[in-house]
């Protein structure tokens, strides 16, 4: 199979590049313009083509890219410029900076320019600076030239960069890949611009109704900030609620809309508490109010195209990418409502249950709780019977709610404090405040019950001990190494540098020192370990879908969101797309196959009531 590397130059100003918006917006602008691109086919010296729109479009078409594997640096731009304006996909895509994510992504980043740095492939060139205002037909011919060099130089450092990278790449991640690019650049699912037009209507009236009550002299900026609103608490005569954050274990002030002690204060009997408090939640909702902007924007533009970043976090799991993450949409609420199939189809999720308990319960070999989860026993229910040393079901929602906390918190080794703290936090609706001795009791519990995920953690920090000192051992059935743990997928967790300072283990971030201890340690593998297991099951359904799928008729997965896989298909496929899903997110991995791996799904006219 022939492999192309491609690199196109656009058309950029200071108050329209990828600085300011984001991709999607950008590629289908009006002012978009392609300068021209480079190009190389296999290992001969790269090209330089520019000239007319319509020059462009036939050295495109005649360079076959359909039945070539492309390579590009950020494919979610060069790839949907192709397809968009072009309409040209070709067999594969192959992305250089998907590729270094897992090897980079922590450290040195992501960008073309560091990456030729590390891996010694030259300088990157600067040419592309002095372009900036010029459209095509702008360039002096000398300058165009220089900007062909600066392009072909791109398309070999890129090309090298791919010869690299894919010593670290396995063929079922490239494939995953693949998956996630397409899902930016050949998009399904559209947006309901009437619900989200009245959606963003009732957010901008709300906010006017909860301004007009408060004082005017407090402004914007004061209920946004944390500092500026604790003053204005204070001087209503309230002590602002504080408690530990979950994230940096500190205490911080709990502003949020979870927290108990500030949802106290809507009933607080000074109307004017009242006032800022709704004001300050009603404003802090600006992230729906632009985000519901943002999605009227691209329904105006087009289908939803959907830039998940592959090995977005530290352990592989995917992040947000675009300026828009999908990943933290409210279940409930109207943005995912909003999100639609095309007309004749539906939208069908599946969800991988308590995929890290398990995952937990099988890295420790926790015979008791794994064979629970094989007979599927409500978990929740049965922990929080031992708390509360009664008789618990799905109908007790505060103390499953209680049970659930420990069965996903406890595992990775948090301490009684962080634990309650969590509790106190609340999710759902649902806030309990324990004691401090009634949440060492309960932490006791936990890992008294289930003493083998207790003794995992110190396995973990014996891991680290092993790591720091550059000897090769393993954590339970993986290898680790000077450079991190060794999935079963041969891809690693990573851990630059990683050493010992003031009794604590540390690592090198991309913006500073991380610390690591055991119990953190194995939540970094059991991610992992379960991000694995989901978008292999996410790349079996693409695998069976993908070649059903026509224009008239989508077979796709078009997202995925944390353990969910999310595929579009017709009507009457619907039903069997569900079944299809399940059984595939039923099955273990061939690697760890005493895990009793689990899920839910649904079928829905939308995203948000396929869930």
């Amino acid at each position: 199979m022939k492999l192309l590397t491609l690199d196109f130059e656009t058309y950029y100003a200071r108050d329209f590049s990828l600085s300011k918006m984001t991709t999607e917006a950008y590629i289908r602008d009006p002012q978009f313009q392609v300068i021209g691109f480079g190009y190389k086919v296999d290992d001969e010296e790269p090209v330089w083509v520019t000239g007319s729109d319509t020059h462009i479009h036939m050295a495109l078409a005649a360079l076959d890219i359909e039945s070539c594997y492309l390579v590009a640096h950020n494919m979610a731009f060069d790839g949907a410029i192709l397809a968009w304006h072009y309409g040209i996909r070709p067999k594969f895509y192959i992305d250089t900076l998907s590729m270094a994510r897992p090897i980079t992504g922590q450290t040195v980043g992501g960008s073309l320019a560091k990456l030729a740095t590390k891996f010694n492939l030259g300088a990157k060139g600067t040419e592309v600076v002095n372009a900036m205002g010029l459209r095509r037909e702008d360039f002096p011919p000398m300058q165009l030239d220089q900007y062909g060099e600066y392009c072909k130089n791109d398309v070999q450092i890129c090309w090298n960069l791919y010869h690299i990278l894919k010593q670290w790449n396995p063929p079922k991640e490239l494939y995953i890949q693949d998956l996630m690019v397409r899902m930016f650049i050949d998009p399904v699912l559209e947006l309901d611009e009437a619900e989200l037009q009245c959606h963003l209507t009732n957010v901008q009236n709300n906010k006017a109704k909860l301004m007009a009550r408060i004082d005017q002299s407090i402004g914007r900026d004061a209920l946004m900030s944390n500092p500026k609103f604790a003053e204005v608490l204070t001087k209503l005569g309230v002590e602002p609620p504080m408690k530990v954050s979950l994230r940096t274990e500190k205490e911080t002030f709990a502003f949020g809309k979870t927290d108990p002690g500030f949802k106290a204060l809507l009933e607080h009997h000074d109307p004017r508490v009242q006032a800022v408090v709704s004001a300050r939640l009603g404003i802090k909702s600006t992230l729906e109010e632009t985000r519901t902007e943002s999605f009227i924007g691209i329904s105006q533009r087009g289908p939803l195209p959907i830039l998940l970043n592959y090995w977005g976090a530290h352990t592989g799991r995917a992040s947000g990418g675009d300026k828009m993450n999908l990943q933290n949409l409210p279940r409930a609420g109207a943005l995912r409502r909003s999100i639609k199939p095309p007309k004749g189809h539906k939208v069908v999720a599946c969800d991988s249950s308590q995929i890290e308990a398990r995952v937990v319960a099988g890295l420790a070999n926790q015979r008791d709780l794994l064979t629970a989860f094989a007979r599927g026993d409500d978990i929740y229910s049965e922990f929080a019977s031992d708390v509360y040393r009664r008789p618990i079901s799905k109908e007790n929602k505060v103390e499953r709610f209680v049970g659930k906390t420990c069965i996903l918190g406890l595992g990775y080794g948090m301490g009684h404090e962080k634990f309650r703290a969590t509790l106190k936090a609340g999710a759902g609706g649902i806030s309990v405040d324990v004691s401090e001795e009634e949440a060492k009791r309960i932490v006791n519990l936990y890992r008294l019950k289930y003493s083998h995920i207790a003794e995992l953690w110190s396995h973990g920090q014996n891991a680290l001990k092993v790591m720091a000192t550059g000897y090769v051992g393993t954590f339970r059935y993986l290898q680790v190494d000077a450079d991190g743990v060794y999935l079963p997928n041969r891809t690693m967790v990573r851990y630059a540098n990683l050493r010992k300072e003031a009794d604590q283990f540390v690592y090198d971030g991309r913006y500073g020192p991380v610390k690591i201890y055991g119990g953190k340690f194995v939540e970094n593998v059991v991610q992992a370990l379960a991000k694995i297991i989901v978008f292999e099951q996410m790349a079996r359904i693409e695998q069976i879908l993908r070649p059903m799928d026509t224009p008239d008729a989508r077979h796709r997965v078009v997202l995925t969101v944390h353990d969910e896989v999310v595929c579009v298909v017709p009507d009457e496929k619907a039903d069997w797309a569900l079944a299809m899903m399940t059984e595939q997110m039923k099955r273990p991995p061939n690697w760890a196959t005493a895990i009793p791996i689990s899920c839910e799904g649904g079928i829905g006219e939308n995203y948000g009531d396929a869930k």
